[in-house]
């Protein structure tokens, strides 16, 4: 499916914020060098935040038993005074430590979902948690900021909820120095230090999955940090240029505009820090929130840093003919497939 005709007031804005090309060095130590800045540069956009705790405190509010496996609720608080709670399913009677799964929900305007989606259709053609706990997997979860049990503990508290309270999350994480996104890619890491924490995980065997706003918060988790051997991102592969010029913004909430981004690169930067780990990505070609011609630059330019450290089948792309912005039951068995040959 081609992109729909850019509008010329697109064109202008676009230019006027003169994006710089993302150039592919011509040896892995350059790409090295390179990425450490885009690396440090992703940090400073996200805002000002305090460091994390090498792991943080946990209280394990509840323990159930479902079929299969052990679920438990618990919650951590991020240093920014709020409580950020959570799932973790843990299979029975595993043999030794186990790998392990941080999913990551989506947004689709579901503010009072969160990390329900884990026990939930929602999203996926089957419930993940308690789906992937069966298969193996100690599969943890929480609910991001604005969401879930989280949905009403923004700066104004209960009277605003959903829609009008991540607004004025935003609108205040700018007035502190900082984003809603770097928030939740903060209290995802935070998450992640929790699983590789626990003694039934093999941290050296961890992924990291979701659809849509999980999708990225995937990819940047990936960016962001060395430990997740790998990703499939269901969803939001986007490249913001050509969603700039499909009229796309709109497709996306305001938790996912980081200031100054485009003064530095566009996210074939982001997506590419994850090389060499592999890396899947689904997207349908009629997810307006993911331009095709956008995700084709992507692939182009993410290939080539994989390609240059010698692992261009790590890195998958697939576009799904006539499919929207869905999760279809073909790929939820692909991504299993997929993390059952690299983390099992």
């Amino acid at each position: 499916m081609s992109s729909p005709l850019p509008d010329p007031s697109a064109r202008l804005w676009l230019a006027s914020a003169k994006v710089p090309e993302f150039k592919v060095p011509a040896d892995v130590g350059s790409w090295m060098s390179q990425r450490a800045e885009i690396r440090a540069t992703l940090w400073k956009l996200l805002g000002d935040f305090p460091p994390r705790p090498r792991i943080p405190e946990v209280t394990i509010l509840s323990r159930s038993d479902g079929d299969g496996y052990t679920l438990e609720k618990f919650v951590f608080q991020d240093g920014l005074g709020l409580s950020v709670p959570g799932y973790l399913f843990l299979p029975k009677n595993a043999p030794g430590r186990v790998p392990g799964i941080l999913y990551c929900h989506w947004h689709a305007g579901q503010w009072d979902v969160g990390k329900e989606e884990m026990l939930g259709h929602n999203a996926t053609p089957v419930p993940p948690g308690p789906t992937l706990a069966r298969l193996g997997y100690a599969v943890l979860g929480i609910d991001a900021c604005g969401f879930g049990e989280r949905n009403g503990q923004g700066p104004a508290g209960p009277s605003e909820k959903g829609g009008a309270g991540e607004l004025s999350s935003s609108k205040f994480s700018l007035w502190a120095g900082r984003t809603l996104w770097g928030t939740i890619v903060r209290d995802d890491l935070m998450a992640l230090d929790y699983l590789c924490s626990r003694p039934e995980v093999d941290a050296a065997r961890i992924g990291v999955t979701g659809i849509s706003m999980g999708s990225t918060r995937s990819w940047w988790i990936m960016a962001l940090d060395d430990r997740p051997r790998t990703a499939v991102c269901v969803g939001c592969m986007t490249r913001y240029q050509e969603l700039i010029l499909a009229g796309g913004m709109k497709e996306h909430g305001i938790y996912y505009f980081v200031p100054g981004m485009l003064q530095h690169f566009d996210t074939e930067a982001v997506i590419a820090c994850a090389a060499p780990r592999p890396m899947l990505f689904m997207t349908g070609d009629r997810d307006p929130g993911s331009p095709v011609d956008g995700i084709k630059a992507l692939q182009s330019r993410v290939a080539a840093i994989y390609g240059l450290e010698g692992a261009g089948d790590a890195f998958v792309s697939l576009i799904y003919p006539d499919t929207a912005h869905v999760y279809l039951p073909a790929e939820w068995e692909r991504m299993v497939a997929w993390m059952g040959q690299r983390l099992k």
